[in-house]
This record gives structure tokens, sequence and C-alpha cells, in this order.
């Protein structure tokens, strides 16, 4: 292949290289997908399932953008399940354990299909500089391909690292190499470098497991999807299975603790808090006498089994005696040892909210290499960059996505802030305005801007606008009139006898009032279809609490609109410390509001950091 230009490369093509592909080329961009194999694309290297707390957010906010991951999961979904079901509706969370087979045909399908996006096989071991500026990349081949930006998204494939036991090999996954040539020309680029860790269990062949004795573990009845353009499943559902770890299989960890790569000392990254090997599991929670393990198919057709709890680093044998000791699996037969693999990523505090290298124009990094963890976290990254990396080739304004209106903006906002001490994992928890980023409103959030960007297809903007239509029209029907007490108390809805005339919206806010409850009391009501009725009820619920919410955006909005000069020498601001000087070189915050989220800020040092803002901002002003 002789030399090639497009507008957008993105190099690699895991989860979040084909959502900034598709984002790119949705964009009208001509854009380059190089990943090593094609067939690869849409391949699940660890667990086989998308969503959950927070990632379930991130899947729907891919989807309300016209992103492609939760499309491709609904197909391929073998079991729904709604967590936090018995909990409020922003912090439930969708999940889907889904077919590895299905999943990967399904992603390459659509990935082929998307028009302007070319998919090349191949490996970039360099980038084309010109000046300080990234303007393509060389494959191993020799190949140049020069573009406007390079979208980087290597996984855990920079100097990857597998360890199995007292055995380290390389590789970026399994049964892959890793990538040396790439990394040393990142290390090269003068970017603040560091190692993570993760890992994955054993696989087990489900022929060789007793089901019998083990609990079993249903999908929902009404499942719920993760794209707004979904109406039913189309895979074949299974159930899971559930057991448990026990005395002798924690005794067995014990006694080879000196074996596991990792507490051996034979890896320095650190791993995930929040997904824990069965190792961490039995040092940090020695008083614990069991683990749960939840036992997920990889396919309807595939007799793989992952059993989700059980990472390990120990040698192969190791994790022989200890998955027989467990309940279900005394005869279990291991198809794929578990392993860890150790990385190199890039501290996200080198990179502006755009996604974009602060010190490499051109190139922008988006997943694992950013520090996070998890298929969802890296395609949201993806989506954003693939969006940016679009806008710097038609000369239009980066999108910012902010803390208010998205997790997506949640995560970068924390990545670009804080950096990571451990792979980064999406929760609920970590959004202050959870109640209004529900997973059930991301298209009333985010489809309006997708539409705006001219990234939105003509199916989803026709099936956000009927939406938004019937949503008006229920709302119109519930606030037409206003009702007294005994109107109410008339068709069973309890209610005090305080005279007060209520609108049947306030009424729907009531705790336990269904929309069904007002069709008897609310003419025009009963032709509103099921699904707007739900959002209704959900809006209805939080209408109070998101009104006080949105008074604390407005104050953070305001923060947001001082923007910060990447010039200010934070040196020349009296009083401030040296340890924020530092923080703030290398956050380098966008406005005050961000600056504010800096670990460690204090309320005296904004202040000082606000009251340079102004007198500079006067500066500006006598000086036009």
């Amino acid at each position: 292949m002789k030399h090639s230009r497009f507008d957008v490369i993105i190099v690699g093509g895991g989860h979040a290289g084909t959502e900034a592909a598709h984002a790119a080329a949705r964009m009208g961009v001509e854009t380059a997908l190089i990943t090593l194999r094609k067939t690869d694309i849409g391949v699940m290297s660890c667990n086989p399932a998308i969503g959950g707390l927070g990632k379930g957010h991130l899947v729907r906010e891919i989807d309300a953008l016209d992103g492609v991951m939760g499309r491709v999961a609904d197909k391929a979904g073998i079991q729904f399940r709604l967590l936090n079901r018995r909990k409020g509706p922003a912090v439930q969370g969708p999940r889907a354990q889904a077919d590895r087979t299905i999943y990967r045909a399904e992603m390459l399908k659509v990935t082929t299909e998307q028009e302007k996006l070319h998919i090349i096989e191949g490996e970039v071991i360099d980038f084309l500089i010109t000046g300080q500026e990234v303007t393509g990349v060389v494959l191993s081949d020799g190949s140049e391909l020069s573009c406007s930006a390079v979208i980087l998204t290597s996984g855990t494939f920079l100097r990857g690292v597998i360890h199995i036991g007292e055995i380290a090999k390389p590789g970026g996954r399994m049964g892959d190499r890793p990538s040396i040539q790439l990394a040393k020309r990142l290390s090269t680029m003068d970017l603040p470098l560091g190692r993570l860790k993760t890992g994955t269990p054993p696989r087990l062949d489900g022929r060789t497991i007793n089901w019998s004795g083990l609990e079993t573990q249903p999908g929902d009845d009404d499942p719920t999807l993760f794209s707004f353009l979904s109406t039913k499943t189309t895979a074949k559902q299974v159930n899971c299975g559930i057991t448990h770890t026990n005395e002798r299989t924690h005794e067995i960890i014990r006694e080879n603790l000196n074996r596991s790569a990792m507490y051996g000392g034979r890896i320095d990254g650190v791993g995930p808090r929040y997904c824990p090997s069965i190792e961490d599991k039995v040092v940090r929670f020695a008083e614990k006498s069991s683990h749960q393990i939840f036992l997920e198919p990889e396919g309807v057709n595939d007799h793989t089994v992952y059993p989700n709890g059980i990472s390990t680093s120990l040698p192969e044998n190791v994790q022989a005696d200890y998955v027989h000791s467990i309940v279900g699996l005394e005869d279990a037969e291991i198809l794929q040892p578990g392993y860890a693999i150790e990385y190199d990523y890039v501290d996200p505090r080198s990179l502006d909210l755009d996604l974009s290298v602060r010190s490499v124009p051109g190139l922008y990094l988006a997943g694992q290499i950013n520090g996070t963890t998890g298929y969802e976290e890296a395609a949201a990254q993806g989506m954003v960059a693939g969006l940016n990396a679009a806008r710097r080739c038609l000369n239009e304004e980066q999108i910012i996505f902010g803390r208010s209106n998205s997790y997506i903006g949640v995560m970068i906002d924390d990545l670009t802030t804080n950096g990571v001490a451990e792979p980064y994992r999406m929760f609920t928890s970590r959004a202050e305005f959870r109640l209004s980023l529900r997973a059930d409103n991301a298209d009333q959030r985010l489809t309006p801007l997708a539409i705006s960007l001219g990234c939105c297809s003509e199916e989803r903007k026709s099936t956000f606008s009927t939406k938004m239509e019937n949503l008006e029209t229920a709302r119109e029907l519930l606030n037409e009139n206003s009702y007294t007490p005994k109107q109410v108390a008339a068709v069973g809805i309890r209610i005090s006898q305080d005279g007060n005339r209520r609108s049947g919206q306030d009424i729907l806010a009531f705790p336990d009032v269904t929309f069904e409850d007002l069709v008897p009391l609310i003419p025009g009501t009963q032709s509103v279809g099921n699904d707007i009725r739900r959002q209704v009820e959900r809006d209805a619920l939080y209408a109070n609490y998101i009104d006080r919410q949105n008074r604390e955006i407005s104050a953070m909005k305001r923060d947001e609109a001082l923007i910060i000069p990447p010039e200010l020498d934070y040196t020349s601001i009296s009083g401030l410390s040296n340890e924020l000087q530092t923080k703030l070189r290398m956050t380098m915050p966008h406005d005050l509001a961000q600056a504010a989220r800096i670990d460690g800020m204090t309320p005296a040092a904004l202040a000082l950091l606000l009251a340079r803002l102004r007198r500079d901002g006067k500066r500006q002003e006598k000086t036009a």
C-alpha cells in the first residue's frame, strides 16, 4: 500500500476504536480504522457482558449520540437484567450477558457497512510528525498514511505482559503480540506514562460443570434494552449459575500467594480495586469465608463459561486446584487459564476535555490507554475522541461534555482533573447530578446534541421526534387541569383533604401513585402508550429534586464560564502553595469549575485564582 490520505485515523479496533471510527465517519469525514486483524473487531477480551451500574448509563448515552455499542449489545444479548431494580430509577443500570460470537459478528457487520469508514489491516509502529503536530501514521510494512487527526486506542497492548504464576510473556491479550515499537515512540514524546494491570479468570467448559446443585440466575421477564431504537431481543435467552468459594478454596490460595504474579512481586502495575483478583479478595477480606461467583455462559452455541469473580494470576496447576474445590466445579475442565496483564497508560491529566493530547496537536487518546477499565468506559471515550477529531478536520469548535449533562462528562472530567491511581471504573456515585442523569432520559439529554452535530441517522431523528411529541402530549394532558382532593380521592388515590388543587403531574409525584391511577381521573390519558407512561412517572418522581439540582448546576455553569487561559502562569499568583501550583500546571484546568475539583484545592486558593482571572479580565477589557 502506497502513501494514502484520510481525515481521521484510528489505531486499534477494540471498543474505543470502533466507537471512535463510527463517530468520525458519521460526522462525514473520511475515516480509517487500523487493526491487526479485521476479524478482531468486536472481540470481547474479558467478560461477556455489557452495562451495569454506571456502565449501563454510559451505553445509553453512547446510543443517544447514535453510537453502535447499545444496538449491537441488544442483538447479542442472551440475558438482560436491570440492576438495582428495587431502588430509584437514577441508580438503576441495564446489563446484558452477550453472546461473544454474535457481538463480534454484528460489530464487524455495522463497521463494514458504515459509510466513509475504511478498515485497514496492519500494525502502526510510528507517527508522522510535522513540527510538533501528528499528521499521520507509519505501518510495520513501511506504508505511510497521512491525516488531520490520529486517535490512539491501544487498549492493553502497549508493552503488554501476560502473567500466569511465575511465567511472564509479552502479549496484548491472550494470543496476540503486544505493541512495543509504538510504546517506545510514545516514550520519546515526553508524555507521563505509568503501568496498570487487569486480569481475567480461567474459562471453563460448561459441559463439565455440575449445574444441578447450583443456584440459577434468570434474566428479567421484561428485558430492559440498551438502544432507544431496539424493540425486542433477538437471541435465545439463557440463565446464569451462581456458586461460591469456600474455606478450602481460600486455603489453597493463601498457601500459594507467593506464586501469584502480583503477590510474588512480578507485577508493578496497579489493579482495579472494584474488580479485584481472587487473591486480592482472600487477602483483603480475610474475615469472609466465601465469595460469590457468577457462572456466565459465553454464548448460546458455545460451551465456554466465564466464572465472574475469580480473576487470577496464579499458576495453572493452582488454578485447577482452587477451581475444583468449589461446589459444582469439582470436575470442571479449564479451557483457558486465568491471567493478569500489565500495560502502559498515559496520565490523562495530559489531555484536554476533548481527549486531545495537550502537548501533541492532532493526537487523541481513548480507552484503557487513559487509565480506564471496561468496554463501556472505552467506547464512551472513543465517541468523544471521534467526534472531536472530526470537528478538528472540519475546523469546528471542540465538543465538551459536562458533569451536568452526562456520565461521559463526569468520567472525562474525573480523568483529566485528577488522573488515576488505579484503573478507573464508572459508578453512579461519581455523578453529583445523577438524579437528572438517568439511563432512561439519556436520549432527551444527548440526542438533540447529536442532531445538531449532524452525526445522527434519520431513523433516530424520527424515533426521537415521535417520542418527544408523545411525551409533550402526555404532559399537556396531566397539566391541563387541576383537581380537588375530593376528586382525587374519588378514584382511589390517598390524599390529604387540605383543599389544595393539584395538577396530574403533582399527583403523579405522590409515593406509590402510577400513571394508571390517573386514567379514571384525567380524560385522554388512556391513549398514552406504556413506555411514555413510565417515562412521565420517572420525570414526575424526580421533578422537585431536579429543580433544586438545576440551581446547583446553574452555579457550576457560572464557574465554567470563567475560562482559564492555558498560558496563565500559576507561579505568579501570590499565596498559592507550591503543591497546588504543580497540580494546576499538570492539569491545566479549562475553567474555574474544573480547577475547583482538583484534589487538594482549597476555598482560599480558589479565591486567589478567581481574583487573578477577574483582574486579568479587566485588563483585557481596558486594552480592548
